[in-house]
């Protein structure tokens, strides 16, 4: 099997002719302003070394070797073998909240948008380990159900935002419920749980979820997004202008503020640890280094091409080009005569 390893490296190859284009152009201009400068009988007596092939030979030479200095760069690889590679991980759920109060800036850009960057901080981290989204307000959804495709992960959690949701309101216990359920009883992974939510909490009965977390081994992680002093409300059109700020049925404007005690409460029952949303992403090494402690389990296998470079197959012609075209004569030579055409 033959892969690039770097293919984006062949869009290199589009400045050839160009490259081309422009030797010509600029050969023939040459031409023409030898011809204007004297007539062909005194063009043998003023330059009679002078060659109209050798240019064109030296820069073909140059150019080829360029083209395969750009697949070398592109990394060629041979499969050598293929093996079974066996699958290990953990089952991790993230439970984000995309209430309004989300949008408020405290944190920035949004509290909203620094939770989405942070989840896609730690699908980078991931390796092997499943990932599925839970998204609510005042009702919950499953945005992508576990999977081991981080790329796929990362398109869909980037489509969520503030109107994911439909039903406003904030119902953490409903989205703990859902997170739950998106664990397959079948599966024997370790399960852990990460909440993204600034603490703001209309529905209570979170008791009674996390007591069916616990009795299925899921660890609880919460992280608070937002501060303690809190923050209006941003509102936005559909075409992303600012319409101000919520307001409450007496005009006044809301100040919505990080719940921190309602957050460290379910990580404490639910024997994880509360975590508080910083500008950094201290947080999420944090969380990461306590999952890398949680004992692996094999899930399935994959067959595995193992590639091997062979960027040198075009590299060592590429220089030897390079030194030809250095010593390619550019005027006549008895030597390169034989084969090319002086005039």
């Amino acid at each position: 099997m033959f892969k690039f390893g770097r293919p984006d490296y062949l869009y290199l190859i589009i400045l050839l002719p160009f490259m081309l284009a422009f030797y010509f152009w600029s050969h023939k201009k040459l031409e023409d302003a030898y011809k204007k400068f004297a007539n062909e009988k005194l063009h043998k007596i003023l330059s009679p070394m002078r060659s109209k092939a050798m240019p064109i030979v030296k820069f073909m030479v140059f150019l080829f070797a360029f083209y395969l200095v750009i697949l070398a760069l592109a990394k060629p690889q041979v499969g050598t073998k293929i093996e079974d590679v066996k699958q290990m991980g953990i089952d991790v759920v993230i439970v984000l909240d995309v209430s309004l109060s989300m949008q408020a800036d405290d944190i920035k850009p949004s509290r909203l948008e620094k939770a989405k960057h942070e989840i896609g901080k730690l699908i980078e981290k991931l390796q092997g380990d499943k990932i599925g989204l839970v998204i609510f307000s005042g009702e919950a959804y499953v945005q992508f159900p576990l999977t081991s495709d981080y790329a796929a992960a990362n398109m869909l959690l980037n489509a969520v935002d503030v109107s994911s949701v439909p039903q406003q309101g904030t119902s953490i216990a409903s989205a703990i419920e859902m997170g739950v359920n998106s664990f397959k009883e079948e599966d024997q992974m370790k399960r852990a749980m990460i909440i993204f939510s600034d603490g703001e909490d209309h529905e209570g009965e979170i008791d009674k979820v996390l007591d069916e977390a616990s009795s299925k081994n899921i660890s609880v992680y919460t992280i608070g997004l937002g501060t303690t002093a809190g923050s209006p409300i941003p509102i936005y059109n559909e075409s992303g202008k600012s319409l101000g700020y919520k307001t409450d049925k007496d005009a006044n404007v809301v100040i919505t503020k990080l719940d921190e005690g309602t957050l460290k409460d379910i990580a404490s029952k639910g024997t994880g640890k509360y975590f508080h949303g910083s500008s950094g992403e201290g947080e999420i090494d944090d969380i990461y280094k306590d999952l890398s402690n949680f004992e692996q389990t094999e899930y399935g296998s994959r067959k595995v091409t193992e590639y091997e470079d062979r960027f040198y197959f075009f590299l060592i012609p590429a220089v030897i080009l390079l030194l030809a075209e250095f010593f390619i004569p550019a005027n006549k030579s008895k030597l390169f005569g034989k084969f090319i055409k002086a005039e």
